[in-house]
């Protein structure tokens, strides 16, 4: 049958656009890694200027369109697109039949609010929340947020005291783990999102990376990736799912406030203490690499779409 959407000419290269919030999502876009790739981010929130997106996409002419978080799209906005559209859920929403958080309920709502038009297919974070989001669109796959290639770094030798870093916003069960440590230990915490040049810096400036969730809910959160492909010991909450990742090998698993104290003061005496678990990390980091991930996966839906599979068009 053939795809119904245009396709690069014989050894040109497919260009492919990304649109999200920048803060958060550039840090899992692939770059200029790739010859056969041509990429471009385009920034883009909910209640953003839709026409707008739509405008500069046109001058990229853009074959594959990846969003992240396909609810801040408005209903029929890539209705007259001529690109395959790959819309990425990155938010934890309610699992199944357990009790849900008021957190997850609200990130619920909001994905209530997406047009499944818009993408010819929907490709999950989390492979426990298929079914619910299942309710409200075809979810194709589940992978994890990538890790942007310029991310990847070498485990570098600690010199002196260990510094530590948690990017993410402040909230109460955060600040229980974090205003006992503070103070006490070389721990920076960045409560207000930081664009993808701060980030890397922040990255080379520290060793340990500290992963908590927003609320009391189990998660995997992209920041645990991003910190071991810079080659950081992480320390994180208990992470579901693993994406592969093995506790106690890859990465510290943190049951309370205390053992982040713990873990800390270790590091403080022995920085040497966990480089094995440095190593190992930033081995496993690899399954999350950007130019790994983006080609299988832009391959396998233009595939799709090749032979005759349904595309949000029909």
């Amino acid at each position: 049958m053939g795809s119904p959407y245009p396709a690069p000419p014989a050894g040109a290269p497919l260009r492919l656009a990304f649109v999200g919030q920048r803060t958060f999502f550039e840090a899992c876009a692939l770059g200029g890694e790739l010859r056969e790739l041509r990429t471009a981010f385009f920034g883009f929130r909910k209640g953003g200027d839709a026409d707008r997106l739509l405008a500069e996409l046109a001058v990229f002419a853009p074959h594959v369109v990846v969003v992240f978080r396909p609810e801040i799209v408005p209903a029929g906005c890539f209705a007259g697109l001529r690109a395959a559209t790959l819309g990425w859920l990155t938010e934890p929403i309610p699992r199944g039949t357990t009790r849900a958080h008021a957190d997850q309920q609200r990130r619920l709502w909001e994905l209530r609010q997406v047009d499944a038009a818009n993408f010819d297919r929907v490709v999950s974070f989390d492979p426990l929340i298929a079914d619910t989001a299942g309710s409200i669109l075809d979810v194709w796959r589940s992978v994890a947020l990538p890790v942007a290639d310029r991310y990847f770094m070498p485990v570098r030798p600690v010199r002196g005291r260990p510094r530590a870093l948690f990017v993410g916003r402040s909230t109460p069960h955060r600040e229980y783990y974090l205003t006992p440590v503070k103070h006490r230990y070389d721990v920076l915490h960045m409560a207000f999102g930081v664009d993808a040049a701060e980030l890397e810096r922040l990255l080379a400036e520290h060793e340990v990376g500290i992963n908590l969730h927003n609320e009391p809910y189990p998660s995997f959160e992209n920041r645990v990736p991003i910190h071991l492909a810079a080659g950081h010991l992480v320390i994180s909450e208990p992470l579901s799912p693993l994406h592969g990742l093995e506790p106690g090998v890859d990465f510290l698993e943190l049951v309370g406030p205390a053992l982040l104290g713990n873990t800390l003061e270790v590091l403080s005496r022995f920085p040497g203490a966990y480089d094995r678990v440095r190593v190992r990390g930033r081995r496993k980091a690899e399954l999350f690499r950007a130019s790994r991930v983006y080609p299988r996966l832009v391959g396998d839906l233009l595939r799709e779409l090749e032979s005759g599979e349904t595309p949000r068009a029909a």
